[in-house]
């Protein structure tokens, strides 16, 4: 979330930076800072009569212990105990909508990022190896997938519904060898220490990396227990570090891990509901990152970096794109998608997204580190794809098809995959 303090003393460049991502979305700002002040003044007055009545308690005891009457003074504390109560409840009230209202304002984007209103605007930054060259018309990966007997969307849809499928043979193989993979690679070669989180969380981990309140409708929650399943990695490895001080000297942290991932996909009815490209349970690795303050957009160069390798290890094409204020996620400052070529499509799709959060996530989940000889300060955090599976799956499928329908197995997963070097019917 963004600081209150911030926000009263400039006010004007918050509306103005926060106005880049659409017209009026500064608007609660001023609510907010009503808000506040409101509460400001209340603890004022609340702090006056708590004073004052202090003082008549004590004439009370006085009284009484003199033996003297003292039932006007009670009763002056008693009509002070009811104002601070109403104060004190008013308090109360601001804050709870304060909260609700600070929850609800998106991260300031990144005066480096291009404007724009959509997808259309951001921008491209560069481009990795060179797309394949196919004598024959290229195959989908629905098309190979099925036709290889690697996956199962029929039975998926029995046994769970529509967005979800089987993995099978080989397919389950391939799956499981690009996840070992890229955690070898992840925690092996790019400094990144793994973990293994609950795929649960409660709702404070989720208001911590900015799921909630805004994207309650894309969550999946349980019905008996106030617990959700992950839509990402990133929110358990980031509140890993909730309600904790860290020591600067263990700047940056590094957490990679591998989740399935569960997602309603609520706001995206009609697109890619055939495939593996939007399902509702996916598996992904994560990257998550701590860093100082004056770290983080290097670090955030560095994460993209961290991403990059897993695909030029596979000798895959893709492209990698900066994007515009009006394509950035609500808690992110930055953000950078790793775009993979898909032949059958003709296009780019993403298949990671870097983000750069600065201090919004941190303040919700109240992560600071302490400065030698200071105070605690909020750290950055940073997560990104690394990469997600099943669009690797996709990738793998359809720029490594033969024009027999078979998939040629890159070199790297090979070991991941018994030696195998090829993918047909046969072996299944």
């Amino acid at each position: 979330m963004l600081d209150i303090k911030n926000i009263r003393e400039n006010l004007e460049e918050v509306k103005t930076r926060l106005d880049r991502r659409g017209k009026g979305t500064s608007q609660a700002l001023e609510e907010l800072l009503r808000q506040e002040e409101e509460r400001r003044r209340s603890l004022g007055e609340v702090e006056a009569l708590k004073s004052t009545k202090k003082k008549i308690s004590q004439e009370v005891g006085k009284l009484k212990q003199a033996g003297n009457d003292a039932a006007g003074k009670m009763a002056e504390v008693k009509a002070l105990n009811a104002d601070i109560k109403d104060l004190d409840e008013n308090i109360r009230n601001c804050e709870n909508k304060i909260s609700e209202i600070i929850l609800g304002i998106p991260n300031l984007p990144d005066d480096s990022i291009p404007d724009g209103d959509d997808e259309s605007a951001n921008q491209l930054v560069r481009e990795w190896g060179v797309k394949p060259e196919f004598p024959f018309t290229p195959k989908t990966h629905l098309e190979l997938g099925e036709n290889l007997d690697l996956l199962d969307f029929k039975r998926a849809a029995k046994i769970s519904g529509s967005r979800f499928v089987v993995f099978k043979g080989a397919g389950a193989q391939l799956l499981r060898a690009l996840i070992n993979f890229m955690i070898d690679v992840q925690t092996r070669e790019n400094g990144y220490q793994e973990l293994y989180p609950p795929f649960l969380v409660n709702r404070d981990s989720m208001i911590g990396t900015g799921q909630l309140p805004k994207f309650e409708e894309d969550i999946f929650k349980l019905r008996d227990d106030p617990l959700y399943l992950i839509p990402t990695a990133e929110v358990p490895l980031t509140n890993f570090h909730r309600d904790e001080v860290l020591k600067e000297e263990s700047l940056p942290i590094r957490y990679t891990a591998y989740t399935p991932c569960f997602r309603r996909e609520a706001g995206s009815y009609g697109k890619d509901t055939v495939g593996l490209i939007r399902q509702h349970q996916f598996d992904k690795v994560e990257m998550v990152k701590f860093v100082h303050p004056e770290e983080s957009p290097t670090e955030l160069e560095s994460l993209v970096g961290n991403a990059e390798s897993i695909l030029k290890k596979l000798n895959l094409h893709y492209r990698v794109v900066v994007l515009c204020v009006g394509d950035l996620g609500f808690s992110a400052a930055k953000t950078y998608d790793l775009e993979v070529w898909i032949p059958s499509q003709n296009t780019y799709r993403e298949i990671s997204s870097c983000s750069n959060f600065t201090d919004y996530q941190a303040r919700r989940a109240k992560i600071r580190f302490k400065k030698e000889g200071g105070k605690p300060a909020f750290v950055h955090t940073l997560n990104g794809s690394g990469l997600a599976a099943g669009r690797l799956f996709v990738a793998i499928l359809e720029n490594f098809q033969q024009e027999d329908g078979t998939i040629s197995i890159p070199e790297v997963l090979q070991p991941y995959m018994h030696g195998r070097k090829m993918i047909d019917r046969e072996q299944g």
